[in-house]
């Protein structure tokens, strides 16, 4: 079993609550990092399985195609391009690059979040997010009650910005696995 968090409604509005449930989708890490079932390195890493399942339970509903009341599915990805971007953390990039990209991604914003002109975006529901998620990534001691402001100034409810918290905590943990991971395959560790 895995614990998720999943998207219910109460007097504040829509917020995230812990359920429990088995995952039944490909676990991304594994996949992106080839880490084949039976291998020393998927043996290490499923030792403790239901870290692997939580940590894939997390990655299903992050990117679930809808998050009612909540921050869109080309918002997540965003989210998650830019962090992993941010973070140097290539194969999770271009992971999340190319689900960018088949939601239909403009090419314009694409270039000016992959050069990290934030400022120049025309959305700016958007660029508020993305300069958060820059600020969480690079400095989080800065995402103080101001940079919460400028996320409310542009129109995020409290639950958009609890989400938006969790995801960017989730895209750190993942990134470090992914990192650590890939360091163990690629001394030979495992």
């Amino acid at each position: 079993m895995k614990r998720l968090r999943a998207c219910n409604h109460s007097i504040a509005g829509p917020v995230m609550t812990s359920i429990t449930e088995h995952s039944t989708s490909p676990d991304t890490l594994d996949s992106l990092l080839g880490i084949a079932p039976g291998s020393p390195l998927h043996t290490v890493r499923h030792a403790r399985d239901k870290v692997a399942l939580a940590t894939q339970g997390s990655q299903d509903l992050f990117f679930a195609p809808t998050l009612e009341h909540n921050l869109s599915l080309s918002e997540r990805l965003w989210i998650a391009y830019y962090a992993t971007l941010l973070s140097l953390q290539p194969t999770l990039s271009e992971h999340y690059l190319s689900q960018l990209q088949a939601t239909g991604a403009q090419a314009s914003v694409l270039a000016d979040v992959s050069a990290s002109r934030i400022d120049l975006l025309e959305d700016p529901r958007l660029a508020a997010i993305l300069r958060f998620t820059r600020t969480l990534i690079e400095s989080p001691v800065h995402g103080d009650q101001s940079a919460l402001q400028a996320l409310q100034h542009e129109g995020l409810s409290t639950a958009e910005i609890v989400v938006l918290a969790q995801l960017i905590a989730f895209l750190s943990y993942q990134v470090r696995l992914a990192a650590g991971l890939d360091a163990l395959k690629s001394a030979g560790a495992v």
